[in-house]
């Protein structure tokens, strides 16, 4: 397996929170889909901008503020060719994906959504990639399809192209579920889409961090992300978008630097990309950001997808070896973490006996309440896997469940 060239332990000592205790035990951090933990590199080139280059943007003529610029635009180019977009003006610096589904929600919708149309998502989606549009939507007085999901956790593809055929204006789905870890087929629901002119959003918050994005490939409209999940800092991310449809989506906020010409008759606005980013933006957390991909990168990036792979197959297979314990959501093509509940155990209790073992998890809906509402259920374990986590941790885990598990029964 090419994951064995990979030296974990160095990996590891790159992100110097992984080194301390809890509770007086090592720390084993598997809550990686809420948010990963950052590199040093990461850490040491947001502290250097403030240290060193620290200045507003696109705005001066003086030294400090061409150099921050430089080094912002040169984010951005690091960036589109991370995800291997046409354009680097076609990436648009967000707080993150959920401010990249409400900027789309807002400026997509003024510009496709009229009274009575129709918006389509999948049962699985998070609170972020279904509210913005459930409320746009009801604000034009249309309606919010949903492809439906069987209890394995996988889309009825059949459904959807029957879903298809209605000509909903939008389609917004996500790459990975980040409660069920299923791996959606995007490729091929953006080309069973595009035969209908409709455009497709994907929501790749949870596969940014473990697999390689390639939208040009993908052929998808829209690609949004967050930088927290992808070792990098929190309060950044981004949109791709194909240039076609920026250029012509109004703005989403308004103010400074994406305006071109103002008067107190008439405003008219900058081009893409920065009419979409009014005022001052978090220039270090987007020098943080290019960091990390720079950090990715910089791995052989198969090896550490079948590692996260293996890590995720270990774990379910001892995970299933636990009395009680059912996993929620068991798609043949899974990614990044394992979902489960234990017979008569509340996630709750279950979470935070575990984590007075030193075991970080992540209990609750997960911000996806309708997911919990199929399933019957008020919430779930959730085990979220980064590059930086090993088996033995895994062990760790696994006996914290067991002893829990004892505990509460």
């Amino acid at each position: 397996m090419s994951f064995n060239n990979l030296d974990i332990n160095a990996i590891r000592q790159q992100f110097p929170i992984l080194s301390r205790t809890v509770y007086g035990k090592p720390l084993v951090y598997f809550d990686n889909a809420a948010s990963t933990q950052k590199p040093l590199c990461v850490i040491e080139r947001e502290r250097d901008y403030y240290l060193n280059e620290n200045c507003n943007i696109h705005r001066g003529v003086h030294f400090l503020s061409q150099e921050a610029t430089e080094a912002y635009e040169n984010a951005r180019k690091t960036l589109a060719q991370f995800v291997n977009a046409k354009d680097s003006n076609e990436i648009i610096f967000t707080r993150g994906t959920t401010e990249s589904l409400n900027l789309l929600a807002t400026s997509l919708g003024k510009l496709l959504v009229n009274e009575g149309d129709k918006v389509l998502v999948s049962a699985m989606e998070h609170h972020s990639n279904m509210v913005p549009w459930q409320q746009m939507i009801q604000e034009k007085h249309g309606e919010l399809l949903v492809i439906p999901m069987d209890k394995n956790g996988v889309l009825d593809l059949n459904a959807y192209e029957e879903l298809l055929k209605q000509q909903p204006k939008i389609v917004s789905i996500a790459h990975i579920s980040n409660t069920l870890a299923t791996i959606n087929p995007i490729k091929e629901m953006i080309a069973m889409a595009h035969k209908y002119d409709i455009p497709v959003i994907i929501d790749g918050a949870q596969s940014m961090a473990h697999h390689i994005i390639d939208v040009q490939d993908l052929d998808c409209d829209f690609f949004v992300f967050s930088g927290h999940k992808m070792y990098a800092p929190m309060g950044i991310g981004g949109l791709y978008g194909k240039m076609e449809w920026l250029e012509k989506m109004p703005p989403y906020q308004f103010g400074g630097e994406m305006v071109d010409k103002v008067s107190f008759e008439k405003t008219t606005f900058n081009k893409v990309p920065f009419k979409f980013e009014a005022g001052t933006p978090n220039v270090g957390a987007a020098l943080g950001l290019e960091t990390a991909v720079k950090f990715i990168q910089s791995l052989d990036r198969k090896a550490v997808e079948e590692y996260e792979e293996h890590l995720l197959n270990y774990a379910t297979d001892q995970l299933s070896n636990i009395e009680g314990l059912r996993f929620i959501g068991q798609a043949p093509k899974r990614s990044g973490l394992v979902s489960f509940i234990i017979d008569g155990i509340h996630p709750y209790d279950l979470g935070t006996i575990v984590d007075k073992m030193g075991v970080a998890l992540r209990t609750g809906h997960h911000c996806a309440e309708p997911v919990m509402t199929f399933f019957d259920i008020p919430g779930t374990v959730r085990a979220s896997f980064a590059l930086y986590n090993t088996i033995e941790e895994v062990d760790i885990f696994i006996k914290a469940v067991n002893k829990a598990a004892n505990m509460l029964r």
